[in-house]
């Protein structure tokens, strides 16, 4: 008995292996492929060293900045569930924003704000649910679930049979803390797998590409390809540590468009969104999730920075501190896509639907946190400065500042205090994801 456990055990660790050497190939190759073409044939190097932070402690400041980001999750936890809510007070969540609290709950062990025995608890308990969620076609998760009863919903939290679809950015993004916890954290090996096991991973992939699920007008449920440059790369780093195959996905140079914004050559995605009816939104979050989790790779590490020098320059021409996101504001429409380009239109603001919503242009304090994070320069610090305030020690971090009128978006949601505490995790100890880093147990 003892012997075919091992068993069990060591295949587990022979498929990850594998998975990772499959990953590794596969990124070999794409950058050496596509290094010039997308770097140097287009003379895209930085024409400065990239000012990376250098890991340090964390400041008694930044630590008392953690632990207000923790308590907006002690407020929104589901105890029946496990799950925490997407924004204060609303049961219902997204994988990316469940992402976003598994996340949360490793940078906040790291810091020591939990204790080991709590971090296992809670994560243990947010593995369970995640491996007895209702799916889509009984393959993948539905966009949006009920964090009391776990009943697929729509975004009004209605419960709907058969799910509306579902986001392979947003599952993407949730294997990232699965991919944390298999290596660095190989007591949850078991509930993980079992995660892993009822979803059926391969029906988000086609020809290695990304496939989203969404219902048609017939109300049919119809695949489409999902991802734009930024969010497509980040959301295929995880599969691919998996062995799945998601070259296409990872590969840049394929749709990549430089766009001149504010003296900066910023990466866009030439996919037009009239034809392929997907927004190409330009936004820091992507690439600092890119960055603060996976360590970014020589690619991403330059556009990462375009697209924080993008945002530093206009504060420069315009004296508009500037670091957009996608994000949930306090009034209709509630949620607003802040880019630096988006729709053939520089500095656009739009919703999902692509309606203009420059009303609702907005500093946002999780883009603020995670530029800070990775880059110690002096604007990195008025972007911190700008934003240090908007907290309640009872509630957490507020998304962020109207640029109209300076008033604040007083919306608490997950990703926004994920994010932090996930910045100030990278600044105490480097790229989250880090598979040669000690086991913390």
């Amino acid at each position: 008995m003892e012997s075919t456990s091992s068993w069990v055990k060591a295949r587990h660790h022979i498929v990850f292996l594998a998975g990772l050497f499959t990953a590794l190939v596969i990124a070999f190759s794409i950058e050496t492929r596509e290094y010039n073409q997308v770097l140097g044939n287009l003379s895209f190097t930085p024409s400065e060293p990239i000012p990376f932070r250098q890991s340090r402690v964390l400041t008694d400041q930044e630590y008392q900045w953690a632990n207000i980001a923790w308590q907006y999750f002690e407020n929104n936890y589901q105890d029946n569930t496990g799950l925490v809510n997407s924004v204060d007070g609303y049961p219902s969540t997204t994988m990316w924003d469940t992402a976003s609290y598994l996340m949360a709950l490793i940078s906040a062990h790291r810091l020591n704000i939990i204790s080991f025995e709590e971090f296992s608890l809670k994560t243990e308990k947010a593995l369970n649910s995640l491996a007895r969620l209702p799916l889509v076609r009984d393959e993948l998760p539905n966009k949006a679930y009920n964090t009391q009863t776990l009943a697929m919903v729509d975004y009004d939290n209605t419960p709907v049979e058969g799910g509306i679809g579902w986001s392979a950015i947003d599952i993407g993004r949730i294997l990232v803390p699965m991919n944390i916890l298999i290596w660095q954290y190989p007591r949850f090996n078991r509930q993980v797998n079992a995660v892993l096991q009822h979803w059926q991973i391969a029906a988000m992939t086609q020809d290695g590409y990304l496939y989203g699920a969404r219902l048609s007008t017939g109300n049919a449920l119809e695949l489409v390809q999902e991802g734009r440059i930024g969010y497509e790369e980040y959301a295929s780093k995880a599969l691919s540590l998996m062995g799945r195959d998601v070259f296409n996905a990872l590969k840049y140079a394929d749709y990549l468009k430089l766009i001149e914004i504010n003296g900066i050559d910023i990466p866009t995605d030439s996919r037009d969104p009239a034809k392929y009816h997907a927004h190409n939104y330009v936004v820091s979050e992507s690439y600092i999730l890119d960055s603060i989790e996976f360590g970014g790779d020589s690619i991403s590490k330059v556009f990462a920075y375009r697209v924080y020098k993008a945002q530093e320059e206009r504060f420069k021409q315009q004296g508009i501190l500037t670091a957009v996101s996608e994000d949930h504001i306090d009034q209709a429409p509630y949620f607003v896509y802040n880019t630096v380009f988006s729709d053939g239109k520089k500095w656009n603001s739009i919703t999902d639907t692509g309606a203009d919503a420059s009303a609702f242009k907005t500093l946002s304090t999780k883009a603020a946190f995670g530029w800070y994070s990775l880059y110690d320069t002096p604007y990195a610090t008025k972007l911190i400065n700008g934003v240090d305030q908007l907290n309640s020690d009872s509630e957490g971090w507020y998304s962020g500042l109207y640029e109209s009128n300076g008033e604040i978006n007083k919306t608490l949601t997950a990703n926004t205090n994920g994010i932090v505490l996930e910045s100030l995790a990278y600044i105490q100890s480097g790229a989250l994801l880090n598979i040669g880093a000690d086991i913390q147990q």
